[in-house]
């Protein structure tokens, strides 16, 4: 008698058995921030109900961590401690008015460890707003001091499902900065509250892109095509630094006009846009002729390419240097071709965000 074919019953098993682990995971993780926040939240009320001392809340800390450190092992030095009461600080606006809660986290059975272990078992306070980030990540977002930022960076890192060193690229690349100069004040507000939302094909963009990920000296000089190879060789860095909604359809897509063959560098297509976006590279400074050449582009894609249903194609040349003036006189009003520029390096964020701490003051 053969043995049984069991693949496909082990393959459901199998996908179970992860979702699970998954889940227990993230329960965990929530649970480990829920209680840190509750951590320096009782050390904060414990500081202000005792002395009047300066130095009162440093004896509090050092005390709690030997004692802590003692019973518990690692993990509760003085310095996390103050981590602890730092996060509380920080995010102490998600409390409810109401305060602490027999609920630890809503509906999900693993919060409620701590409330069936005795009678007697302390609450966590539930905040108002989920904590839906790593221990990690709050202890990195602690240091961002915008608190718009810091919203931005909580939301998206949530939605991207970014690592923590992702998190902290996008920080240093000074994503925020970067999507907010190219909005008004309404816009800027949304970002933190909403994080990015695509609705028109100009919040889509940014300006400029950082590709440092490539890995390109600019010193030692590179051509278009080792441009091109180096995005298709990082294209996931490279979907991340679009950002939402980009799906990759293809490079050097080309259409033909009689004798005459035309290659569009890198074709994506926005999800949320429903519309084709087309790529064109350039490494120097971008003149008039790049701009009616990716005109044709857009053109032959909206009227041979796209679907009725569809929204009209998006261009964006992608260059060193753009001048602005150039591409106003160039373009006709309305058209939706965008030229933005790209660094091979992380840009100065203290720069950027002194850009926007104008431009916020000014408008």
């Amino acid at each position: 008698m053969s043995p049984p074919d069991t693949a496909s019953l082990f393959a459901e098993v199998r996908a179970l058995l992860h979702a699970a682990r998954d889940a227990a995971a993230r329960q965990v993780n929530t649970l480990l921030v829920l209680t840190n926040y509750e951590i320096g939240r009782r050390i904060l009320e414990h500081e202000q109900g005792g002395e009047a001392r300066a130095d009162y809340g440093k004896q509090v800390v050092e005390s709690l961590a030997q004692q802590l450190t003692d019973e518990f092992g690692r993990g509760f030095s003085k310095d996390n401690l103050w981590l602890m009461r730092r996060f509380y600080l920080t995010y102490r606006d998600r409390l409810p008015v109401s305060g602490p809660s027999r609920v630890l986290g809503g509906p999900t059975p693993p919060t409620r460890i701590l409330e069936t272990a005795s009678p007697e078992s302390p609450s966590l306070a539930t905040p108002a707003r989920p904590f839906t980030l790593s221990w990690s990540h709050y202890a990195f977002l602690i240091g961002v001091k915008d608190d718009a930022a810091r919203s931005f960076y909580e939301i998206e890192a949530t939605r991207g499902h970014w690592s923590l060193r992702e998190l902290r690229r996008q920080f240093d690349a000074a994503l925020y900065e970067r999507l907010a100069l190219s909005r008004d004040k309404d816009g800027v507000r949304a970002l933190a509250e909403n994080g990015q939302v695509v609705t028109r094909p100009e919040e889509a963009l940014k300006d400029p892109y950082v590709l440092e990920f490539l890995g390109l000296d600019e010193a030692a000089g590179y051509s278009e095509s080792d441009l091109e190879g180096r995005i298709i060789d990082k294209l996931e860095h490279f979907l991340r630094e679009l950002g939402t909604g980009f799906l990759f359809e293809g490079r050097q897509r080309r259409f033909s006009f009689e004798d005459q063959h035309f290659y569009v560098d890198l074709v994506f297509y926005h999800r949320l846009l429903r519309c084709f976006v087309l790529i064109d590279l350039k490494i120097g400074q971008l003149t008039h002729q790049d701009l009616g050449q990716m005109q044709m582009y857009v053109n032959y894609y909206d009227r041979f390419v796209k679907l009725p249903e569809e929204s009209p194609t998006i261009g964006i040349l992608m260059c060193r240097k753009k001048n602005d003036a150039v591409v106003e006189i160039t373009l006709p009003p309305g058209a939706n071709i965008h030229a933005r520029e790209y660094v091979l390096a992380l840009p100065s964020a203290d720069e950027l965000r002194r850009k926007l701490l104008e431009w916020t003051e000014e408008s």
